[in-house]
């Protein structure tokens, strides 16, 4: 049973007037009995702490990943995603010429694309005259 001040709330949401029956910065997520009445289960927002620690443009070692390395960088819609590159299995054996020679032209360097891609991290690794980052 809905109280009336409540079913008015409610029929504004229906008709788009309001966004959520909650306050500034909380979020409905459910219903829940009080008093013997159903009302909205408001509970705060929450920033995922996680995503805002991470930083971003610098790669580093995944020990246990899919990949070698990784890299938080925000895409082209401005969200936060991460880039896993590189072989685990391999070696990046940039000091001699040729190979840098040779990587760099088989994976079109010149032109690294985005940052939200492997390809261009993996460009930035070879490099030459700079440290594997990581």
């Amino acid at each position: 049973m809905l109280t009336p001040i409540l079913e008015y709330e409610l029929s504004q949401i229906v008709l788009g007037e309001k966004k959520t029956p909650c306050w500034k910065n909380y979020e409905m997520v459910g219903w829940k009995m009080k008093g013997g009445r159903k009302v909205p289960n408001c509970v705060p927002v929450k920033e995922s702490e996680e995503k805002q620690s991470r930083p971003l443009n610098k790669p580093f070692r995944t020990p246990g990943g899919p990949k070698k390395f990784s890299v938080y960088v925000k895409n082209d819609k401005g969200n936060v995603v991460k880039v896993n590159f590189g072989d685990p299995n391999m070696e990046i054996k940039r000091d001699d010429p040729e190979r840098l020679k040779s990587f760099r032209a088989r994976h079109n360097c010149a032109n690294p694309g985005p940052k939200w891609k492997a390809r261009y991290w993996s460009c930035y690794q070879w490099r030459s005259g700079a440290k594997v980052e990581g």
